[in-house]
């Protein structure tokens, strides 16, 4: 197979023709072997940098500093990755040293080469469109590529929502179809009072609908770019009408309102609001395994455990035990939401370790952040369309429980006092005796009375008894 030769200031490499990236590519694949996770895994990323790239090129071509038919054969390159092509040329791992410069290459001289096949040269021809001067005119990784991670971010973030959304719509149908199911509250693992399935699917709703908006908000602050600081935020080598252009630009590539942030040096070193995203990411994967596990409970039996509910039966739950079934759903969901909590210390470590004008570990935070918000669009679709969607009650389960409980006791306090309450209780555990025998043949209320406290709408409403 041809090769052409190809130089940076360290020397000279070999690179295959079939290959669009270039030397400096090459050797961030020598040098950084980390994750096993590529760019070319995470193809949202590299669509979001073409954006950006594509963004800079026209944005040069107006404020005058880029030959018109190389800003336009760069633009139609970008445009080519955008629509999927090319995505086996990003080969960098995810996780690197030097701020995502090997990213921001890999990048620069793919789009190069790409523009050069355009314009009907060969590949490595950089007198024509060279990666840094042409592809990278106007930009440093230091802004060109945390532009990039918020731009993709706010796509997949968007992507989460429609899943959380989605997730929210099935728990609401649950709500109202197990409305009049009663069923046992606990508070510590113990009876506690009684409640509705209806009500305990409605509150997971809240959960979920909580997080969303905490997340559109969060989802805001990745619209702040600092395109335009190039090193460190003072706009060197950058053309001065070159942000506003840029911001035009990208606003009408995307369709989103992507703006230039206050101060280029303040948002070129600070990356806090990736930490602020991760957290209401986080947020959201902890009340997501909350629902998960609680599912899993209440699922727990089928003749031994609690009963509640049947999760979807998914596959064989054991190698030796015949016609087990594991709530496989509920656990892969908690595991997810586990790896998305670790992400976060990983993401908040990283935006720590800002130093001076720049923070280098920017890659460990694209890889978390990404790794997140994928995980935990999965996770919701996963538990709203194989746990959620085709979930039944067990009613005659739940109301035996209530009936079974001792907690119920619980009712009886605001018409016969706490201490008369607690004592049928200790009877009751002491005996077997159910509540409402103890309190008949003690004589402390009547049976109709009795029969009225323990109806559902007396136990599941806000209300008081005179004593």
């Amino acid at each position: 197979m041809s090769t052409r030769i190809e130089h940076d200031f360290i020397g000279e490499m070999n690179i295959s023709n079939d290959l669009y990236y270039g030397v400096q590519t090459s050797r961030a694949m020598h040098n950084f072997h980390m994750t096993g996770r590529k760019l070319q895994n995470y193809p949202f990323f590299i669509q979001a940098f073409a954006q950006v790239k594509k963004a800079a090129a026209l944005a040069n071509k107006e404020v005058g500093v880029l030959k018109p038919e190389i800003a336009d054969a760069i633009a139609s390159a970008c445009d080519k990755i955008i629509a999927g092509e090319f995505i086996e040329q990003f080969p960098v791992d995810m996780i690197q040293g030097g701020a995502g410069t090997s990213t921001n290459m890999n990048v620069n001289e793919v789009i190069a080469n790409i523009a050069l096949e355009i314009l009907h040269h060969e590949k490595g021809e950089y007198k024509f469109v060279h990666p840094n001067d042409h592809v990278n005119l106007s930009q440093s990784t230091n802004d060109a590529y945390p532009s990039s991670i918020k731009v993709a971010a706010y796509g997949k973030l968007t992507e989460l929502l429609q899943a959380m959304e989605e997730l929210q719509s099935s728990l609401l149908k649950k709500s109202k179809e197990f409305e009049h199911v009663l069923k046992m509250g606990r508070t510590e693992l113990e009876d506690a009072v009684p409640t509705t399935l209806g009500n305990t699917f409605k509150a997971f709703a809240c959960y979920i609908e909580s997080s969303i908006k905490q997340i559109t908000l969060a989802r805001e602050s990745m619209t702040f770019l600092n395109m335009g600081a190039t090193a460190i935020g003072t706009g060197i080598n950058c053309h001065p009408d070159y942000k506003n252009v840029f911001e035009k630009k990208l606003q009408e590539i995307t369709n989103i309102n992507f703006k230039a942030a206050e101060n280029f040096i303040a948002a070129t070193q600070d990356t806090a609001d990736f930490v602020y995203v991760s957290g209401t990411i986080k947020a959201a994967a902890v009340r997501l395994s909350k629902i998960a596990n609680d599912l899993r409970l209440m699922n727990s039996g089928p003749r031994c455990g609690l009963g509640e509910i049947n999760l979807p039966k998914m596959q064989p739950g054991s190698s030796i035990m015949p016609g087990k079934v594991n709530p496989v759903i509920a656990e892969v969901v908690g595991e997810a939401c586990y790896e998305v909590i670790g992400n976060d210390t990983s993401i908040t470590l990283c935006a720590e370790r800002a130093e001076f004008e720049l923070n280098a570990f920017e890659p460990g935070i694209a890889y978390a952040l990404f790794n997140s918000i994928c995980l935990l669009e999965n996770a919701m679709k996963t538990l709203s369309d194989k746990a959620i969607k085709d979930l039944t009650a067990n009613p005659k389960a739940c109301h035996d429980a209530i009936m079974n409980s001792i907690s119920i006791v619980t009712a009886f306090n605001p018409y016969i006092g706490y201490e008369k309450s607690s004592s049928i209780a200790k009877e009751a555990l002491q005996t077997g005796k159910s509540i409402k025998e103890i309190c008949l043949e003690r004589k402390y209320l009547s049976e109709e009375e009795i029969d009225n406290i323990l109806n559902p709408e007396t136990m599941l409403t806000p209300h008081m008894g005179v004593k």
